[in-house]
């Protein structure tokens, strides 16, 4: 049984929290918005976020042929506001974020931790760079595939954090 055979007609909202908002959690952002097929909706968010997306993270989406455009960096203070999207889910991709102290978020969402390392903070020459940021993408496309995969009946923190184990970078 798929994920979708289990879902009614509902659009399922995720947020991707990391520290700055402008590499992991904005791909992440943009892959759940293609793969999740109208039934899931990607936000992601910061606690202090950068301003802007990083261009190399644009790039990464670009190659491989997703839309970036729309992307920007902005506060998870967003979705604390009245007439923010309630989540469903809520997955935090850096480890500073991950540690922070995050607002109360509306609904009880089901949270999760995939920590992964910063593409941002990898020094090299432009061919280098766009691997790990390649590298970075295709991780996370595993991860959102497995979370897709997933009946609802199943999300829980430690199913979610399990995918990381079970689909290693």
């Amino acid at each position: 049984m798929t994920a979708e055979s289990v879902m009614p007609d509902r659009t399922y909202n995720v947020l991707f929290l990391c520290t700055g908002n402008s590499c992991r959690s904005i791909i992440a952002e943009c892959l759940l918005n293609q793969l999740g097929r109208d039934r899931h909706k990607g936000y992601s968010a910061g606690s202090h976020p950068a301003g802007r997306v990083n261009p190399s993270a644009v790039r990464a989406l670009q190659n491989r042929g997703f839309p970036s455009d729309g992307l920007r960096s902005k506060s998870w203070d967003e979705f604390e506001a009245a007439n923010a999207p309630v989540m469903d889910v809520i997955i935090t991709v850096c480890n500073y974020a991950a540690g922070e102290s995050c607002p109360v978020w509306l609904g009880q969402p089901v949270s999760a931790h995939w920590g992964l390392a910063d593409p941002a903070l990898f020094i090299g020459n432009g061919e280098e760079t766009a691997a790990v940021f390649d590298a970075t993408l295709n991780h996370l496309e595993r991860l959102i595939r497995g979370f897709l995969d997933m009946p609802k009946e199943e999300w829980s923190a430690g199913a979610l954090n399990r995918l990381l184990n079970i689909m290693p970078a």
